[in-house]
């Protein structure tokens, strides 16, 4: 009897799975949520695709008479561009009974422009009228830069007597005084808080001056430094900076230095650097009297005894 029920549910299970390939399994729908009163929400339907959307494929078709209105657009660019309009180029569908036709320019300094002819008709109407006239770029036409900002423009070095660089009010180089907690502010610079400069460095501010000037021409990597006998650090010509920058900067104020009055890294250096050794050597010339003995000979510098004459006097 056992064995019989073991074939039946077999048999069974066989025949279910069967079952569930032949018939495709249809989607199941969740269950809508029955709130505590029983009552059942509203099913939302699906909306269908926008309008806007399936227009968006289809394809404009060109207006054959705006299309044929090429002596009227020729007439037109003609009156806006003299005899620099060349052949047609072409025309282009805008939208339903708008056209626009090209033709090419012979203007040597517009190179691969082309003057751009916009027609159009009331539906219904044969009268073509002319909506635009301009000449366009194409694809190897030489255009102008995309314009940048002056405050974007400006480069170290382009300020010139009388001219006003003002900050921009977002700086983020610049802080109220009253904000600053980095430590840029001494003890007995008191009167930086707020009650004398208005506003000091923020700490980004300070960054990107310190960046500028350890990549600049006073830092460690150029040339002269690389080659130096000694560094900015512990130079007797560095005048300590006062506050965050102190750490890293100071000023060089040897006269014959190339840096001289400039801000350098503390990791800078030059060959004149108050430590660079000299070996003195000393001339030939001015070495003084040679003694070659130690007696020294004594040599009479006025007239002899011998040299006088019978009547007294020197020969």
């Amino acid at each position: 009897m056992a064995s019989m029920r073991r074939r039946l549910r077999g048999l069974t299970t066989r025949v279910s799975g069967a079952l569930a390939a032949a018939v495709p399994e249809a989607p199941v729908e969740a269950a809508a949520p029955v709130s505590e009163t029983g009552e059942v929400p509203p099913v939302t339907e699906t909306a269908p695709e926008p309008v806007e959307a399936l227009e968006a494929v289809r394809e404009i078709a060109v207006d054959p008479a705006c299309a044929d209105a090429v002596d009227l657009a020729r007439a037109v660019a003609v009156e806006a561009g003299g005899a620099t309009v060349g052949d047609h180029l072409g025309v282009e569908a805008e939208d339903d009974l708008v056209v626009t036709h090209s033709f090419a320019t012979t203007d040597p300094a517009y190179v691969g422009w082309r003057w751009s002819v916009t027609v159009t008709r009331a539906e219904g109407s044969a009268d073509i009228t002319v909506d635009d006239v301009v000449l366009l770029p194409g694809s190897g036409a030489l255009v102008a830069p995309a314009w940048v900002p002056w405050s974007e423009r400006v480069q170290p070095g382009d300020l010139s007597p009388g001219d006003l660089l003002p900050p921009a009010p977002d700086d983020l180089r610049i802080v109220p005084a009253y904000t600053d907690t980095e430590g840029e502010l001494a003890v007995a610079a008191f009167w930086e808080l707020g009650l004398g400069r208005p506003r000091v460095l923020s700490f980004d501010g300070r960054l990107d001056a310190a960046e500028r000037w350890y990549d600049g021409d006073h830092g460690p990597h150029t040339p002269m430094a690389r080659q130096a006998p000694g560094q900015c650090l512990d130079c007797a010509f560095r005048v300590p900076l006062a506050g965050g920058l102190a750490a890293s900067f100071g000023v060089c104020a040897n006269g014959l230095a190339p840096d001289d009055g400039k801000v350098v890294s503390l990791d800078h250096g030059c060959g004149a650097h108050s430590e660079t050794p000299v070996e003195l050597t000393h001339s030939s010339d001015s070495a003084g009297m040679v003694v070659e003995d130690e007696e020294l000979e004594l040599v009479a510098t006025g007239p002899s005894p011998d040299d006088e004459t019978p009547d007294g006097h020197a020969s």
